[in-house]
């Protein structure tokens, strides 16, 4: 055919003068509209469409409409033309598997709101299979893919407190999940945005369920101990570790964690036993040749880069690199950054000196020298996790006619990478609101951005992090929101009503997977609350959550009877 399209057009159209004198077979039909599609689509468009038409008037079945779909989509048909398609295609006895490829479908054509419209559907549609998994994760990954990460991670929370409801994810959705995850927590550190990697991984860590023994678990907490690391939460980090290594105690990329954490604190004793472990561990082989616990070569990498970090802690390993130019270079990088952050610091004092007499001389009412003095001050010390960063902040709050604008510039330098200290954030935010609450007509959108990152900040992502007075912090962070937005406008952006619904929403599944069961019923009823403002999404979170939050009750019920029969 390809050699000679005119002949191989002539066979096509001789074919279907002899299909017409047939008996039409739908199978047959269906054959010749693929022809058409594959030879020449927009040439032979109106042949294809005519052939597929023929064939679904014969025998309507779910191959025939993906086919039309196909064709329809190829000759560039209004969205409409091809959502009607869908929808028969749903009502049709039609396989998951058929769905969630007409899907990938859509995407690659560029129908981008098309396929995620029906992809939801096809959720709703499923919604009872054991196999619905495989759309949400589907979903997941589209959404990730399109950059609509806020999305993304609200779906990531429906799935987790699905996964310990009664909606479990197979295993194998539940591995391309985690895939999903890592890669873009992976994607996060290439960017230096350690602590959203965190945020990634502790999705991932959701999954599994408390006391769980796996090597995939412990790359996982040796994962986010790097991220803990990098943001200079040594605590956490050995928090990780310790994890780590209940999962997986012959694994040298965990002695070889604990070793690094062993040099942040000067813990020679440590860093020693740590490499002793890696050395002893190196020259075990399993059974097996196929099971090597480690390779003789990862064990001396491990063993030549501890080695390099114990000399990296000063000046002089740069200068001992001399065959490592790259190494080198980086290293130096890092000190000259510090070095210029701390010249900044000293050039910002005799700015305080020059100022201070300025003042002594004339009236400088107006004048906003001590607010950017006291902000460059701000961003240089956190830079440099100075200790001193909090004496800061206090001084800002010290300034006449402090702005709540300046308040919430200061919690983002606060959170910057590498700087992380969120309690400075948080209280600057605290604040913040506080001062937006104060004025005469209250920006309902900046409070509620202050009560989103106050929340972000405190709510727990775990099992390990679920603390009562904290619980308690946030309650009342969620009250204010729910009370900004009851007096607002209809226009309040309805993504921010949805997160916070779903926040809320995943707090009391996680606090019912720990059996905290008045708690639970708590923070569902708080996520209910949420519902009534809702516009276009409310139908169906609604019917979707209100479902479940009679199941969630009645399973309290039947708890709370076992507990008081016990």
């Amino acid at each position: 055919m390809q050699d000679n399209q005119q002949e191989a057009v002539s066979c096509v159209d001789r074919c279907r003068e002899m299909l017409l004198r047939l008996p039409k077979e739908a199978k047959v039909l269906r054959l010749l509209a693929r022809v058409y599609l594959e030879l020449d689509c927009q040439t032979y468009q109106d042949k294809a469409l005519v052939a597929v038409c023929l064939a679904n008037k014969e025998y309507l079945e779910p191959a025939g409409i993906y086919l039309k779909i196909r064709i329809l989509l190829k000759t560039g048909t209004v969205d409409e033309l091809v959502k009607s398609e869908l929808k028969e295609l749903l009502d049709s006895e039609v396989e998951l598997d058929v769905c969630l490829t007409t899907v990938k479908l859509l995407i690659a054509e560029d129908r981008e709101t098309l396929a995620f419209n029906y992809l939801n559907m096809v959720c709703k549609h499923f919604e009872s299979s054991p196999e619905v998994g495989s759309a949400l994760v589907l979903h997941i990954e589209l959404l990730l893919m399109k950059g609509k990460d806020l999305l993304a991670k609200m779906k990531i929370e429906d799935a987790i407190s699905g996964h310990f409801t009664g909606r479990q994810l197979s295993p194998n959705n539940l591995t391309s999940l985690h895939l999903l995850l890592w890669d873009k927590a992976a994607r996060r550190i290439e960017d230096r945005n350690y602590y959203e990697a965190l945020q990634w991984y502790n999705y991932s860590l959701s999954f599994h369920k408390a006391g769980e023994l796996d090597q995939n678990l412990a790359k996982l907490q040796r994962n986010r101990a790097s991220c803990f690391l990098y943001l200079q939460q040594i605590d956490k980090a050995k928090e990780a570790i310790s994890e780590a290594l209940k999962c997986d105690p012959n694994s040298v990329f965990t002695h070889f964690s604990v070793y690094k954490i062993a040099i942040l604190e000067n813990n020679i004793e440590k860093a020693v036993e740590a490499i002793g472990d890696i050395d002893v561990l190196s020259q075990k082989r399993a059974s097996n040749e196929d099971e090597l616990l480690v390779t003789e070569n990862a064990a001396t990498n491990l063993l030549i880069l501890a080695a390099q970090i114990a000399l990296d802690v000063t000046w002089n390993t740069a200068l001992q690199c001399e065959n490592n130019s790259v190494r080198m270079k980086e290293f130096f990088l890092l000190c000259y950054q510090t070095e210029i952050l701390t010249q900044a610091l000293e050039c910002i004092q005799i700015c305080w000196e020059i100022w201070r007499t300025l003042k002594t001389s004339g009236t400088y009412t107006r004048d906003q020298t001590d607010t950017l003095l006291l902000l460059y001050e701000f961003e240089a010390r956190a830079k440099l996790n100075d200790p001193k960063l909090g004496s800061v902040l206090e001084s800002i709050l010290e300034l006449e006619n402090i702005d709540a604008k300046i308040l919430e510039t200061v919690a983002s330098l606060a959170m910057r990478p590498p700087a992380h200290f969120p309690v400075v954030c948080k209280k600057a935010l605290t604040i913040a609101l506080s001062l937006h609450k104060q004025g005469p007509q209250a920006d309902p959108t900046r409070c509620c951005y202050c009560l989103h990152t106050l929340i972000q900040l405190s709510l727990p992502s775990g099992v390990c992090e679920v603390d009562p007075r904290i619980l308690e912090e946030v309650w009342g962070y969620y009250e204010e929101a729910l009370a900004i937005i009851s007096a607002a406008s209809e226009d309040f952006p309805e993504l921010e009503i949805l997160w916070l619904l779903t926040r809320a929403w995943n707090t009391g599944i996680l606090l019912y997977s720990l059996s905290q069961y008045t708690e639970a019923e708590k923070w569902c009823g708080l996520g209910i609350s949420f519902l009534q403002h809702l516009g276009s999404m409310q139908d169906s979170y609604q019917t979707q959550m209100s479902g479940l939050y009679s199941e969630v009750l009645d399973k309290l019920d039947k708890a709370k009877k076992n507990q008081v029969m016990e």
